[in-house]
């Protein structure tokens, strides 16, 4: 889903500066393609092939033009140029390859999920953005992803481990005060927590005025 079809996504881009706002929206454009895979696969093998060749175009833009594909391009001349390492962003495959297994997930595979898919797309756009060394990239992009996953989930017992993981990771995320450059991955992460107590509880609606006014409040305040 772009920012512009998601009004609270918009928003949270927004807050990056206007140089870094296209890498970001590039990177998000990675995860959906990688998330889409996932969807649209019913064979483990051929969801398996998918991502290899994602992980290799990805490492590949290290050292070579990008193919004639647009995230690609995208991230060759938003991101890569930025000082993002393509083969960093290959480790996002290796958490999105945990959702092939046909076994249940447990708490080591969801923590293994959590960290490669949204730990690593966090903590790369934390480069682009120049967030601080305070700021909690690695626990909130793991509960990001883990919040995500949990409101995708058809089976709410299947939901409810990675909806408490998701909320002890962006839990200890507000914990801190993150820094003014970081702040638009903040909203991501503040997003996602806003819309597991939606889940949980029946908190507010998205784009509620509620939840756009706690939105600005991380932008002025960082909390």
């Amino acid at each position: 889903m772009s920012g512009q079809e998601d009004p609270e996504r918009y928003l949270a881009l927004s807050y990056a500066v206007p140089a870094a706002q296209p890498g970001l929206t590039a990177l998000l454009a990675l995860d959906g393609t990688l998330g889409q895979i996932l969807r649209t696969t019913r064979e483990p093998m051929v969801g398996q092939m998918r991502l290899t060749w994602w992980h290799e175009a990805l490492s590949a833009l290290d050292h070579t033009a990008p193919p004639a594909q647009p995230v690609l391009q995208a991230l060759a001349t938003e991101v890569v140029s930025r000082g993002v390492s393509g083969a960093a962003l290959a480790g996002m495959i290796d958490g999105w390859e945990v959702l092939l297994d046909p076994d249940p997930l447990t708490r080591t595979t969801l923590e293994a999920y959590a960290a490669h898919r949204g730990g690593t797309l966090f903590a790369q756009a934390g480069v682009l953005l120049g967030a601080g060394p305070r700021d909690p990239l690695l626990q909130a992009g793991a509960g990001w992803a883990l919040a995500d996953l949990a409101r995708h989930v058809r089976d709410a017992e299947a939901a409810a481990l990675p909806r408490m993981l998701s909320q002890h990771e962006l839990d200890a995320a507000f914990g801190l005060r993150w820094s003014r450059p970081a702040r638009a991955l903040g909203a991501l992460a503040l997003t996602a927590r806003m819309d597991l107590a939606m889940l949980q509880d029946g908190g507010p609606p998205s784009t509620s005025p509620r939840r756009v006014a706690r939105l600005a409040w991380h932008r002025i305040s960082g909390r």
